[in-house]
Parts: C-alpha cells; sequence; structure tokens
C-alpha cells in the first residue's frame, strides 16, 4: 500500500514538473525562429518593412511564452484553456508566415505583382491606414443600416406569412418568384429608384438580407405546434399574446438562422454596391487597388473585410446565446 502511494506521489511530481502546454512552447519557438529567418535571409527586392515585421514576429512569441509559463499556475490555467485550444493554430500559422517569406520576399517564387510579401501588406496598414480606416467605416455606415432595415421587414413579413394565411397565400407566390433572384440583378431598378448611390447600395443591401430572414422566420413561426396555441387559448390568451409570447419565441432558432444567412449575404453585396458611384468603403477600395495594380492593398482590403463580417457574426452568436440561452454551446463560432 505505501509503495502504491508514493509510486503515485512521484508520478503526480512528474505530472506537475512538466510543461502544461507544450504545444504553446513550441509555437513560441516557432515564431522567434520566423523572426530570425525574416532579418537574417537577406530579402530579393528592397522591402521597406522587413524590421517590423521581424519585430511582429518576435512579439508573437513573446506573448505565446509568456502565455505558457502562465499556463503551468494551476488558479490561470483555466483561464487560458482558449489559448490552449488554439495552440495548433498558432504553430501553423507561424510555420504559414515562413513559407510566405520564403516563397515571395526570401526566394521571389511567386510572379509579381500578383503575390506580395508578407512586408508589403504591412506597408499597407502603416502606410495607407487613413484610407483604409476611412472606407472601413464607410463600409459600416453603408452595410449596417442596409441589413437592419432588410432583418427587420424580412423578420415582420415572415411573422406575418406564417400568423395569416390570408397573408402566406398572397404573399408566398411573390417571394417564391423574386427572392431567389440574386441583389444585383436589380441594379437598373435601383439606379432608377434612388436618386443618390447610397440609398441605391442601401436597398441592393436590404434586399439582400431581407429574403433569408423572411423565408426563416416564416418557417419558424409556420411549425411551432399548435397544442402551444391551445394551451395559452384556454387560458385566456388574445392573438396578440399568441404572436408574442408563443410564436416569435418559438421561432427565434430559425429566425439566427435567417440573420446569419442575411448577413453573408449582406457582405457579398457590399463590394458591388459599393462600385456606384460611392468615393469610399471596402469595396471601392478593392476596386480603385486593382485599377492601380495594387495588389497588397486589395489583399489587406480582402483581409479586413474577413475580419468585419466574421466580428458581426460574433456578435450574432453572443445575442444568441444570451436570448436562447438553452441552446448555448450546441453551435459554436
Amino acid at each position: 500500500m505505501s509503495a502504491t502511494v508514493l509510486s503515485a506521489g512521484i508520478a503526480g511530481s512528474r505530472s506537475r514538473a512538466a510543461p502544461a502546454w507544450p504545444v504553446g512552447w513550441i509555437a513560441a519557438v516557432a515564431w522567434f525562429g520566423i523572426a530570425a529567418l525574416i532579418m537574417v535571409w537577406p530579402d530579393a527586392d528592397d522591402l521597406g518593412r522587413t524590421p517590423l515585421l521581424a519585430a511582429v514576429a518576435t512579439g508573437f512569441g513573446g506573448v505565446i511564452l509568456l502565455l505558457a509559463l502562465l499556463s503551468t499556475s494551476p488558479r490561470l490555467a483555466p483561464r487560458l484553456e482558449p489559448f490552449r485550444a488554439a495552440g495548433p493554430w498558432l504553430l501553423v500559422l507561424a510555420l504559414a508566415l515562413g513559407a510566405w517569406e520564403l516563397v515571395t520576399a526570401k526566394l521571389d517564387l511567386l510572379p509579381r505583382p500578383f503575390f506580395v510579401a508578407p512586408q508589403s501588406l504591412l506597408e499597407v496598414f502603416t502606410d495607407d491606414w487613413p484610407r483604409l480606416s476611412d472606407s472601413v467605416w464607410n463600409s459600416l455606415l453603408l452595410v449596417l443600416p442596409g441589413y437592419a432595415l432588410g432583418a427587420a421587414i424580412g423578420f415582420l413579413f415572415g411573422i406575418a406569412m406564417g400568423w395569416s394565411r390570408l397573408v402566406g397565400y398572397w404573399a408566398h407566390p411573390v417571394v417564391r418568384l423574386i427572392g431567389p433572384l440574386p441583389a444585383t440583378a436589380w441594379l437598373p431598378i435601383a439606379f432608377f429608384a434612388f436618386s443618390s448611390s447610397h440609398g441605391a447600395s442601401t436597398f441592393l443591401i436590404a434586399l439582400a438580407s431581407f429574403f433569408p430572414v423572411t423565408v426563416l422566420t416564416w418557417s419558424g413561426v409556420s411549425s411551432v405546434s399548435k397544442a402551444y396555441y391551445d394551451v395559452a387559448r384556454t387560458m385566456g390568451a388574445s392573438p396578440w399574446f399568441l404572436v408574442r409570447k408563443v410564436a416569435v419565441p418559438a421561432a427565434m432558432p430559425s429566425v439566427f438562422v435567417g440573420l446569419f444567412m442575411g448577413l453573408g449575404a449582406s457582405f457579398s453585396v457590399l463590394v458591388v454596391a459599393e462600385m456606384m458611384g460611392v468615393k469610399s468603403g471596402l469595396g471601392w477600395y478593392m476596386q480603385w487597388a486593382q485599377g492601380w495594380a495594387a495588389y497588397a492593398n486589395m489583399y489587406a482590403a480582402l483581409l479586413v473585410m474577413a475580419l468585419m463580417c466574421s466580428g458581426a457574426v460574433t456578435l450574432l452568436f453572443y445575442l444568441r446565446d444570451r436570448l436562447l440561452s438553452w441552446q448555448k454551446g450546441l453551435v459554436r463560432w
């Protein structure tokens, strides 16, 4: 018995002495190695942001190393669990940056200007950030009102179609005929109906988000069990109460699916919408960069747009988890 306890104690001490996050240590070393590669290996061409890129890689390595050291603390380890889960990705990103640096800046294997070095992308964020940030702000001012307008109208329209047979009878063929059309196909009508390019762009974005929200809300309201209505009616519930307290809450999972789909459609239309005479925006920025063969600027705008869309979806998931607490963690983003 004593030998068993002694062996268990030795094993426990060894487990405590082992690194709590070995992937983190490897990732930190990888980032430091990439920083050394960037600085030591001469560039094939004159790139002005090589020291800054090496400093950024060193900073990433230092942060990961600090997290790896803190992960050995029993009190901090649970809070650092998201970083532990992202450990393989941190390592892969370092290796991807090294491969990108080798084939572009160091060996010049890919044709220019279609493929740019990491230093060129970093130069866009350091030198052209005023124009890029202004484009981001104007894109947000365009996509958020358009998406909110289309989602709100689609939500109300979907409830009306799912609740009222009369509305569903007359609206179903119209939605079925017009809804699947791409929003960009309405460009001529948008130009004719709106006097400004901003209004036409808002209309196209709202139209892109309207159809999925309408269809999913309609489906959610229509699929509510009649037993819920019968129980509420026996307790004296009015039709307005049935809509607010029974139909809409039961349909919310489907509504959020429509909101997610509408958000993706809105960002896909944003690029086309901003090509209609606007003077600032990520779509305009990408068109301007392509016209001047400034592919680094175009890639930077694509990266920013991807982060914007991902951040908006994250906020929607947060709102979904708050409103639909019984489904929290069922689908992760």
